[in-house]
């Protein structure tokens, strides 16, 4: 077929530049079609800026005439730039990403910037615009030949195409892009195939995709453009939605062990709780129930809120496993987290004549040996552990359920490997990173999802403040009148894997400087990731038992410490750490009666550091967060480097801002799957062939019938 013939049948495209554009993803005339412009700069809506009024959202062309990089308050910073149309002078301000415009914009740069005006006396100004370079030269509308411009510049939207510096330095800017899209389309048949029905087209209000691929590059009006990305960025998510309803149904086509009672371990858990669960926890017990009954496997994704309970509700699924006769894993992303995890089941499984057993990487060759051992022969009812349980060595006899904490760590692979360990065992996933609804779609839409959105009672809101390095004394001493009251406290250092010696030594340090010059008279315990587990295990049953005053420790105490007499966080060099994991050392604490604090002292309040941490001093909502931590890293790095690639194929569709056409497309996705579950249906043979051509590659694990 034409369309995926190869680029230098284009001219200008030889082979130094094919091979710097296959570099770029772009391998063939498809590829090239697939290859949309970043941002439009349409001529019909640019503005002179003496014409520009208050509060209008426009685009303006005009040249750098002087930058400045400004120290503000509170160690934040901002870069400014002054830019001259002939008919008056605009301000641009950025305070996030500063270090990046001062860098890229420069005095006598030609800009496109767009975004909201807003006036300060008589100038006019705008705040974190997008911009694009047109370079002194006026690099977008350089031409790439002559007459070219008659043929692919004369409209009045310009498309603006990605450049990475190599492209550049090979002529491929942006304009040089254009001529070659130009004469991809002028002198090469264009034959990508329509693949949706007619009916589909219609319902959905979708512009074809011949059209819609040449309104992309070759805009004929505003509205049409939008026609052509609405259409685009719904076929791309209806794609990846089809594939989360395929494999879905393909999952509950595959049979496994049937839970037909609960049993006496189950009810002796729920008589030895100390509090009542909440009405989110035993919808959750139920939804988990229902699936476990179902004789299908369950795949499910658990997620809440810091302290809402997830693991709890796990507890109750492996209690119905062991009810049921068989074993139950659960596998944690670190060690010290597996640890803490086997602490709190032993204590609450082993009273009800439950065996609890903990396996990672860093047990002693002759007590592993022993606990494989009890594990494949069945006497270990309940495996606690880290990515050891990966391992071939290790062997169930009857394993049935597997639940995986803070999954989000774990690559599908990985869980893969541990449910391998089985016949298809049922499978729980959680997360007390709670994600939001768009992202959960694009990223799990293959899961049943459980949101415990409901805490326990007796949780007070922790309160949050900034605090800056110098004022820590009047800090030492709010600790210390909590501790007279007979409170406890937590003073926290950042761990980061690229520098774990430099801040492991410096947190040893701090701990011998608190432990002797600040609070000399008070109880002091050093926790970390490279501790003996029987010390961890020591300093952690000190803690929880009021023996020590204070525990200072590196981010192992994230998750899975629970000491209700703990009120204060103390997180120091809190502009290091992410939301995610401020949110989870904040809810160690005010998991009691009394009024919780968590102070972040912080160095330098500047960028996406001040922008994190003010926002955990605005609310303690999970979900509230999440959607800010989407806005500021965006959904790959949200999800983290495992479970990215759900959502890293994406071209054109954006999570954060798309969420209302994921919701179409996958309403329309499931009720097809649902109606014609192998894509076997004549009408559907160009759909099928279209996505094993465009989509199967992109995920992992899919599977058609």
């Amino acid at each position: 077929m034409a369309a995926f013939s190869s680029l230098q049948g284009i001219r200008g495209v030889g082979p130094k530049r094919a091979a710097i554009l296959a570099e770029a993803g772009i391998r063939s005339i498809v590829d090239l079609y697939d290859y949309f412009p970043r941002r439009y700069l349409d001529r019909t809506r640019i503005k002179k800026i003496g014409s520009l009024t208050d509060g209008e959202t426009v685009t303006v062309v005009g040249t750098v005439i002087d930058t400045r990089l400004e120290n503000g308050g509170r160690g934040s910073s901002r870069f400014k730039a002054q830019v001259n149309d002939g008919s008056g002078m605009l301000e641009l301000t950025w305070f996030r990403g500063v270090h990046y415009f001062s860098k890229s914009i420069g005095v006598g740069d030609t800009v496109a910037v767009h975004g909201r005006v807003a006036f300060f006396g008589r100038r006019p100004g705008m705040q974190h615009p997008d911009y694009d370079r047109l370079d002194r030269r006026g690099e977008e509308e350089r031409q790439e030949g002559p007459g070219d411009d008659e043929l692919y510049n004369t409209g009045s939207i310009i498309p603006i195409y990605p450049t990475s510096e190599v492209m550049k330095q090979a002529g491929l800017n942006s304009g040089a892009i254009r001529a070659i899209v130009h004469r991809a389309f002028r002198d090469q048949p264009f034959r990508v195939s329509e693949h949706l029905s007619g009916e589909m087209l219609a319902a959905s209000g979708l512009m074809p995709i011949g059209e819609a691929y040449r309104q992309l590059h070759f805009p004929s009006s505003p509205d049409e453009l939008e026609r052509a990305r609405y259409r685009m960025k719904w076929n791309e998510l209806f794609f990846y939605q089809l594939f989360f309803a395929l494999r879905r149904t393909g999952e509950r086509h595959k049979v496994a062990v049937r839970f037909d009672h609960s049993g006496a371990k189950t009810a002796g858990l729920h008589e030895r709780l100390p509090f009542s669960m909440t009405g989110a926890q035993k919808q959750a017990v139920r939804e988990i129930y229902h699936d476990l009954k179902s004789g299908r496997q369950m795949n499910r994704l658990l997620q809440g809120d810091v302290g809402s309970g997830k693991t709890l509700v796990a507890l109750f699924a492996m209690t119905l496993a062991v009810d049921n006769g068989l074993q139950a894993a659960f596998m944690a992303p670190t060690e010290i987290l597996a640890f803490q995890h086997a602490l709190g089941m032993k204590r609450a499984l082993e009273p009800l004549g439950l065996k609890v057993a903990l396996l990672t990487g860093k047990r002693a060759k002759k007590e592993r040996q022993a606990t494989l051992a009890s594990i494949a022969d069945g006497e270990v009812d309940v495996v606690i552990g880290t990515h050891a349980i990966l391992e071939n060595e290790v062997q169930f006899r009857r394993l049935g359920l597997v639940v995986i904490d803070e999954q989000h760590r774990f690559g599908v692979m990985q869980r893969k490997a541990l449910q391998d360990k089985a016949d298809n065992p049922h499978v729980l996933l959680m997360t007390a990173t709670p994600i939001p609804r768009t992202l959960t779609m694009g990223a799990y839409g293959d899961l049943d999802v459980t949101v415990i959105s409901e805490m326990p009672a007796g949780r007070t809101p922790v309160r949050t403040r900034l605090c800056r390095e110098q004022d820590k004394d009047g800090l030492y001493r709010t600790i210390r009148a909590e501790i007279g009251q007979g409170r406890q406290a937590y003073i926290v250092y950042p761990l980061v894997e690229e520098s774990e010696k430099i801040d492991l030594k410096a947190a040893t340090e701090s701990f011998g400087h608190l432990a002797s010059e600040v609070f000399p008279d008070l109880r002091l315990g050093l926790i970390h990731g490279q501790l003996p587990p029987v010390e961890k295990e020591s300093v952690m049953e000190a803690f929880r038992s009021g023996q020590l005053d204070i525990l200072v420790g590196t981010t192992v105490i994230e998750v899975g410490v629970d000491v209700p007499n703990a009120t204060v966080m103390v997180i120091e060099h809190a502009e290091r750490f992410g939301i995610s994991q401020l949110h989870q050392l904040r809810g160690r604490v005010g998991r009691g009666a009394h009024r919780s604090s968590c102070f972040l002292v912080y160095s330098k309040l500047a960028g996406d550091a001040g922008e994190r941490l003010r926002a955990l001093e605005s609310t303690t909502d999970g979900f509230r967060l999440s959607e800010i931590d989407l806005q500021l890293r965006g959904a790959g790095n949200m999800l983290g480097r495992e479970q990215s690639g759900a959502v890293s194929g994406l071209r054109i569709a954006d999570l954060l801002t798309d969420g209302e056409i994921m919701r179409s497309a996958r309403v329309v996705a499931f009720d097809l799957v649902s109606k014609d579950e192998t894509l076997g249906h004549p009408d559907h043979a160009r759909l099928k062939d279209y996505y094993l051509n465009h989509f199967r590659s992109r995920v992992t694990l899919a599977d058609i019938g």
